[in-house]
């Protein structure tokens, strides 16, 4: 992919005070870019997800989206626990967030899931005591 934008954000663990601000930050980008709401929105759902998991579960992390015309890649990738079981993580409601966070209003088992619904192509790479590397493909419509 080329001919499109690129941008790094860096992803603080453990600070649900920021978490979602990196999203929020790249819906912005796209409206202001003229991106159609309905892609803008499902970019939106799936980043904050995605940055959700990286401060409860693996101690943040790193964001790459390429913007092209045709499409948004995003990639995440993160140094924490790795996902044991990707099926049942891909399941809705499962979670192994702690109480302390689903007290916060967080963990309640559908990050995976709604990056799945709200992308066209989703990619895990995962591996237990290295990390986690997913790549979303969102297509401009």
């Amino acid at each position: 992919m080329s001919n499109g934008m690129t941008f790094h954000y860096q992803v603080d663990g453990n600070d649900f005070t920021r978490a979602g601000e990196i999203s929020g930050k790249v819906k912005k980008q796209l409206k202001q870019l003229g991106l159609p709401p309905e892609t803008v929105r499902r970019v939106a759902i799936a980043m904050y997800e995605a940055e959700i998991n990286m401060v409860i579960h693996a101690n943040g992390g790193v964001i790459d989206v390429e913007i092209t015309p045709e499409l948004l890649h995003i990639v995440f990738s993160d140094t924490g626990p790795g996902i044991p079981d990707v099926a049942k993580a891909m399941q809705e409601g499962y979670s192994t967030a702690s109480n302390e966070v689903r007290e916060l209003g967080f963990g309640a088992g559908m990050g995976l899931p709604n990056m799945k619904k709200n992308s066209d192509e989703m990619r895990i790479d995962t591996e237990v005591g290295v990390g986690t590397t997913i790549d979303l493909i969102i297509k401009v419509n």
